[in-house]
């Protein structure tokens, strides 16, 4: 049997990534082992992704909050160029990893490019290119046209695969009174094959096949969540649910097939459920690393929904998501663009790192402290460094005071010399320093 992350782990074995993501974490390398034995830790790595360029990345509820950026091409647009910036502009402002999500055309070349450059985890949804590769016609399907597409990915080296095998044939009619259905492209295209044929999923059927796969390149499953709810009126339904156990018991029988296992979860969640949601993933799938799109907590902010959805996540990672799928300004609009990209992972990189200080991760605070002591002394190149986005800090400082010579003042044009309160605070202390300020009681007593 190849020997995976997790099966070495279990033979108390730590492998060079386990080591380099332990120096990563500033975590004992035998924690992060054992944390992939438990398979509460998984290190997407396929063995081809290894040899080039790529920089493990541990995902799990032991290490850092993750953040996943999606970009990819669509029929109406994009090509190779634009998806190579776009995955440029996600890794340079902390993208943890990036799925390649494309369905128009060249997607193997792309994809071929994608993996070539990055540093990264390169995740994808095999059964996009297949169904091009089909001609748009899920009904014609085999179950060996999927199998062979896996196989194809891994080959060029895709780190982890979405594959929807928890959508099952008796679970569809519970998605008939949704506002939004199925909202899932992997999720329904595999709802009309079922429908068509009038036969169970043959995702969950080759499950063993499909392991046995994945276990050959170590590509790291991320099961997808076909019936998650599209809207929050659909938000933690039977047929969510429904899928969710299915789900559990297929990441028991990926674990025991010698394959790593994280699981997705849904994208559109009210403030309120959030939290039951991530505890009720994390008890059915034995503790596997939960991946979650969003979740948007309101379903009213088009064009804000980078914002909506950064609420989620931070609570999401908080209670204990392994990992956080970015959503864009262009959700539910259009495919997002460069900027869309960038604006998508800024506003991830503060949720999770929220998350991480709210979870009193070790470390998690320091650059918080940082920054506020570089604020209250008015060091304003060291707040643009520290910043996750340092271009726009600068930008919008200099919009009004562009000089040179304000880089060094002790006030912004908020609220200009006289009325800045940092700087009004350094006076009180200095008052303090030389004995103007004093305790009310010894004042009392001097006039006495």
């Amino acid at each position: 049997m190849q020997k995976t992350q997790i099966l070495s782990a279990r033979a108390g074995e730590v492998t060079p990534e386990m080591d380099f993501v332990a120096n990563r974490e500033s975590l004992p390398v035998e924690t992060i082992r054992d944390e992939i034995a438990s398979g509460r830790l998984v290190i997407p790595a396929n063995k081809v992704h290894l040899q080039k360029q790529l920089e493990p990345m541990g995902i799990g509820i032991a290490t850092k909050c993750k953040i996943n950026a999606n970009i990819g091409n669509s029929a109406v647009t994009s090509n190779v160029d634009e998806e190579l910036r776009k995955l440029h502009t996600a890794v340079h402002f902390g993208a943890d990893t990036v799925m390649d999500l494309s369905t128009g055309k060249d997607i193997d070349n792309i994809r071929k490019e994608i993996i070539e450059r990055s540093p990264v985890p390169i995740g994808t949804v095999p059964i996009y290119q297949m169904l091009e590769e089909l001609g748009g016609n899920i009904e014609d399907m085999r179950p060996q046209h999927f199998l062979d597409m896996v196989e194809h990915q891994a080959k060029q080296g895709v780190d982890y695969m979405t594959i929807h095998c928890g959508v099952m044939l008796e679970h569809l009619h519970l998605t008939t009174q949704r506002v939004t259905g199925i909202v899932s492209r992997g999720g329904s295209l595999i709802a009309k094959w079922m429908m068509v044929h009038r036969k169970q999923n043959p995702l969950y059927e080759s499950f063993d096949d499909l392991c046995a796969i994945m276990r050959e390149y170590d590509v790291t499953w991320s099961l997808g969540d076909g019936l998650r709810p599209g809207s929050i009126a659909d938000a933690s339904d039977a047929a969510q649910f429904a899928e969710l156990d299915v789900l559990g018991e297929l990441t028991r029988r990926g674990q025991e097939n010698g394959t790593q296992v994280m699981v997705e979860g849904p994208g559109h969640i009210p403030m309120h459920e959030i939290e039951m949601n991530i505890k009720r993933q994390i008890e059915v799938c034995n503790g596997a690393p939960f991946y979650v799109l969003g979740p948007l907590v309101t379903d009213i902010a088009p064009g804000y929904d980078h914002i909506t959805s950064g609420i989620g996540a931070a609570l999401a990672g908080w209670h204990g998501a392994a990992m956080l799928c970015y959503v864009t300004p262009k959700e539910h609009l259009g495919l997002p663009n460069e900027d869309d990209v960038r604006a998508g992972v800024i506003a991830y990189k503060i949720a999770a790192h929220a998350a991480d200080v709210a979870r009193g991760r070790p470390g998690a605070q320091d650059r918080d402290d940082a920054l506020s002591k570089a604020r209250f002394a008015f060091d304003w190149k060291e707040q643009f460094r520290l910043s996750l986005d340092p271009e726009t800090a600068q930008r919008f400082h200099d919009e009004t005071l562009p000089q040179e010579t304000f880089k060094s003042a002790h006030f912004c044009s908020m609220c200009g010399p006289k009325y800045c309160s940092m700087r009004i605070t350094e006076d009180i202390r200095k008052m303090a320093q030389i004995g103007e300020l004093v305790p009310m009681g010894d004042a009392e007593s001097k006039t006495n």
